[in-house]
């Protein structure tokens, strides 16, 4: 039988520190990094089957969030699939940077491509450390109008495969992302 293999190159940004390379490392390579190493640029591949069969090639692309090496991400974003923009559950500020910095930057060098946001370190909001709730998440994915919200830690893996699911959920089927009209209704008195 022959597979079909689909490609997807998903691009993964946020602040530095937010956990996007130990994220990447835990799921390629069931590896959780011991030392912090600020990335510049790598990338990850991994196959992973669906339930209908196909195979989907998934290229990670890791990018640096510090502001140094902000000349360098836009190239990473040509000919992307989607978009994976993380914030750490513990981090207050990391979540603000979504809507402060991240959003309009991914608006103007790839507007068509769809989002998915991810909180990391969540093993750190279940050791009462985290400041950024679920609930906080979801509000955040509404205001700018990303395709899904999902959660995990690179840490004990929790939520770890159903990130990358979600990233290929919403390339396969878009249209399940798709934002759905506001009812509206008309008051005549």
């Amino acid at each position: 039988m022959d597979l079909d293999y689909v490609p997807l190159k998903c691009v993964v940004v946020g602040d530095g520190a937010v956990g996007k390379t130990s994220m990447l490392l835990c799921f390629t390579t069931n590896t959780f990094p011991t030392d912090h190493m600020p990335t510049i640029f790598d990338n990850y591949s991994k196959n992973v089957p669906t339930r209908d069969g196909r195979v989907v090639n998934l290229g990670l692309w890791d990018t640096a969030g510090q502001d140094e090496y902000a000349s360098f991400r836009p190239l990473s974003y040509d000919k992307a699939d989607a978009l994976l923009l993380a914030f750490s559950c513990d981090s207050h500020a990391s979540y603000a940077s979504i809507e402060q910095k991240w959003v309009a930057e991914l608006r103007a060098k790839a507007p068509k491509t769809p989002i998915v946001l991810v909180g990391t370190k969540l093993d750190l909001r279940e050791s009462g450390r985290g400041q950024v709730t679920r609930a906080d998440g979801e509000a955040l994915r509404k205001r700018i109008g990303a395709a899904a919200y999902v959660e995990c830690s690179a840490l004990t893996q929790n939520g770890l495969a159903g990130v990358f699911d979600t990233v290929i959920d919403v390339h396969l089927r878009p249209e399940a992302y798709a934002a759905k009209p506001q009812a509206s209704c008309c008051v005549i008195s």
